[in-house]
């Protein structure tokens, strides 16, 4: 094992199939042995899930949008302290659904904070962590959200999932930006593809960088 976990995060618009891939990456390293924890953002441990429930549901008392990204942070200074930081100290890898990239995907692109405001929050609680491997899963808006829309097919949807397409156009650019920005970290797949197929390739990743066989 190594001395300090690998933290990998799945980042995507909704529908793209990152809980369902962050599912089968986590039963392939259970398969090779590798100790890990599996988490997500906003949330992760109790008290950052109780944050996350104010980021999400819907209320008569408007969220401003300002408010919404310091509860991002808020929920994230919990959750990397109290799981994250711990469980990559003992060892452990770390697989986290949605994390830094994207509050600037969506609080930024989204709803058109500035970036700078985010990079200044993102120091003051993260300093210089950041993932190993970020797998950025693709897919044209409109057929991301007729996935999302099948997949919530009678169910009460929150603040995010009820936004119209244009917010989720800008929320792709920047993860596209932020990608080609940083191609050694994030990787940018094809979520229309199968979820097998997907899958296969999350796992060459990880063989390519010889973190797993």
């Amino acid at each position: 094992m190594n001395a300090h976990g690998r933290f990998l995060t799945v980042e995507g618009i909704e529908g793209v199939g990152k809980s369902t891939q962050v599912t089968r990456l986590s039963a392939a390293l259970r398969e090779r042995g590798i100790d890990h924890v599996v988490t997500r953002e906003p949330g992760g441990t109790p008290m950052a899930e109780r944050i996350r429930e104010l980021v999400l549901k819907s209320r008569d008392e408007p969220l401003p949008d300002i408010a919404e990204l310091l509860l991002m942070f808020a929920a994230r200074a919990v959750h990397v302290a109290n799981l994250v930081a711990p469980n990559l100290d003992a060892g452990r890898w770390v697989l986290c659904d949605r994390f830094i990239d994207a509050t600037y995907a969506y609080q930024g692109g989204g709803r058109g904070l500035s970036s700078d405001t985010i990079r200044q929050l993102q120091t003051l609680v993260l300093g210089t962590r950041q993932p190993d491997l970020t797998v950025l899963l693709d897919a044209p808006v409109p057929h991301a959200l007729k996935r999302a829309a099948q997949r919530n097919a009678g169910a009460a949807v929150d603040r995010f999932e009820s936004e119209r397409s244009d917010f989720f156009e800008r929320v792709r650019e920047v993860y596209r930006a932020r990608a080609v920005a940083e191609p050694r970290r994030i990787a940018v797949l094809d979520a229309d593809q199968s979820v097998d197929e997907v899958a296969a390739e999350v796992l060459q990743l990880l063989k390519a960088r010889a973190w797993i066989s």
